[in-house]
């Protein structure tokens, strides 16, 4: 009779297992990094590869100091780390590089026991959650908006209607001064219906057409609509992963998703010297969300980033960026977005950004097309 897997003897337990240690590494969704008792990498997990924005192929070999700020506070607790031959933790620090951007995270150093000098350092990002917490917010934002366009289409439309053949009436036998009343009330009415036309997009509650859509042939065509018009005097700068599958979406949506961030990014940068915007796509396994609060998981591992250098966005306005109405242009109308993110959450993907000086960068996660 075999014995319970508790009562195994250490050394059978271990034979027992259909994995090592490594798989067991690879799986942990914290980025963790080993180094040796110089402080060059040994070995990456799929996470810190997703973190860095590099393969492990690449870390490994590197110094931490290449891939983490050298005067930084994380490299202080290894070192700590290092003095007391203890392990260490540290909550809150900020990671802040050009390839991870600002991450909040916990870090925590432990020593190798089997190799002296050897230490394993795990970062847990803090600010996933927050992101994922604004995506939903960003999709409660668009079904708000929805109601309103619907309600504003039954409910405002008709009457500007009466008012606007009203004017038009009282125009005929008015005198000049006044026909320019007349003209002034039929132009403000059309101003408003042309606005509640644009949101009427918002109440389209049909069920979205969706099929395989090769993302680099959306963004080919955005980027020559923009360098042929809005964007003449702009750099752009394409780093593409030329093997990624195709998107489960619908080519014209995302054709207006991607024209309203590149026309944001490029006027963020318009004029500046040494602007440029800079479109990539990369896959990142590992982003999962909720699905109408079940248990069923949508995978989002295809990720379009459209970045700019230029003086970012405002720090009051980012909590309400996708908000309806809300915009720092002079003359915009605040529902570029409000739209983008509709149509994003209409795909079952999300849309997060990031946001500080010579640097805003907008990131998109959707899902893969099924075979």
């Amino acid at each position: 009779m075999s014995q319970p897997a508790a009562f195994l003897r250490r050394d059978d337990a271990r034979d027992a297992l259909p994995f090592n240690a490594e798989a067991i590494l690879g799986a942990l969704p914290a980025a963790t990094l080993v180094i040796d008792e110089l402080s060059i990498i040994r070995y990456a997990n799929m996470s810190a590869e997703q973190l860095f924005q590099a393969s492990a192929a690449i870390l490994i070999g590197g110094p931490l100091a290449e891939i983490v700020p050298p005067t930084g506070p994380l490299l202080a607790l290894v070192e700590q780390a290092r003095l007391a031959d203890a392990p260490m933790s540290a909550h809150g620090v900020v990671l802040d590089t050009p390839k991870t951007g600002i991450r909040t995270t916990s870090v925590h150093v432990a020593q190798m026991v089997d190799s002296p000098g050897w230490l394993v350092v795990s970062l847990q990002e803090q600010t996933r959650a927050l992101k994922i917490g604004q995506q939903l917010e960003h999709r409660s934002a668009a079904r708000s908006m929805t109601a309103m366009a619907s309600m504003l289409a039954h409910e405002v439309k008709n009457p500007l209607s009466g008012i606007r053949g009203a004017a038009q009436l009282l125009g005929q036998g008015a005198s000049e001064e006044d026909r320019k009343l007349t003209q002034l009330i039929c132009d403000e009415a059309d101003r408003i219906v042309a606005l509640v036309n644009r949101m009427e997009v918002f109440s389209d509650d049909r069920p979205l057409e969706r099929g395989p859509v090769n993302i680099h042939v959306v963004l080919e065509r955005v980027r020559r609509l923009a360098e042929n018009g809005f964007a003449k005097s702009v750099k752009f700068v394409e780093r593409y992963d030329p093997s990624l599958p195709a998107v489960d979406g619908n080519q014209d949506q995302l054709v207006q998703v991607f024209l309203n961030l590149i026309k944001n990014a490029s006027e963020a940068v318009m004029g500046r010297e040494g602007g440029e915007v800079v479109l990539s796509t990369a896959y990142r396994p590992g982003v999962r969300i909720a699905v109408n609060s079940s248990s069923e998981r949508i995978h989002l591992p295809l990720v379009v980033t459209v970045q700019d250098n230029g003086s970012g966005i405002p720090e009051d306005l980012r909590p309400y960026l996708f908000d309806p109405f809300v915009t720092t242009k002079p003359k915009g109308s605040g529902l570029g977005l409000a739209l983008v993110a509709k149509i994003i959450s209409d795909h079952g993907g999300i849309v997060e950004f990031e946001s500080e000086r010579a640097r805003t960068v907008f990131r998109i996660m959707l899902p893969v097309a099924r075979d």
